[in-house]
């Protein structure tokens, strides 16, 4: 079986698709955190990185699953900045791992094409 190839760059729509956050959220994030800042293209849409992406697994955990506040998660992850593994094992994020991460975004994206072609159907 051929493994699929890896996009580098998402969309705000992909980015909120594979996260369930509505992209209004994530640009609100992106005003209160300040390490996460998509890059834009030419024509000024956020591209984000699969490392983004894991900084927003990382806010996503501490606000909606720890009970974190806005605050309270800035300076949780400020203080982990020198070891952001360490907070990814401490939030028991599953995927914190090299590799297992993308494996994980390639299945929801898959997921996400079944469920379009089921309601296709």
């Amino acid at each position: 079986m051929k493994q699929k190839a890896q996009k580098l760059y998402y969309s705000i729509g992909d980015v909120s698709e594979l996260m369930d956050i509505k992209p209004h959220v994530l640009r609100y994030w992106e005003t209160q955190f300040p390490a996460l800042k998509p890059k834009k293209n030419r024509a000024g849409n956020r591209t984000y990185r699969v490392r983004d992406i894991k900084y927003i697994v990382m806010i996503k955990k501490l606000l909606y699953e720890k009970g974190y506040t806005i605050a309270g998660a800035r300076q949780k992850i400020k203080e982990s900045n020198n070891n952001p593994d360490s907070l990814s094992r401490q939030l028991d994020i599953p995927f914190s791992e090299p590799g297992k991460f993308e494996v994980m975004i390639s299945l929801k994206e898959d997921l996400l094409k079944l469920k379009e072609l089921v309601e296709n159907l």
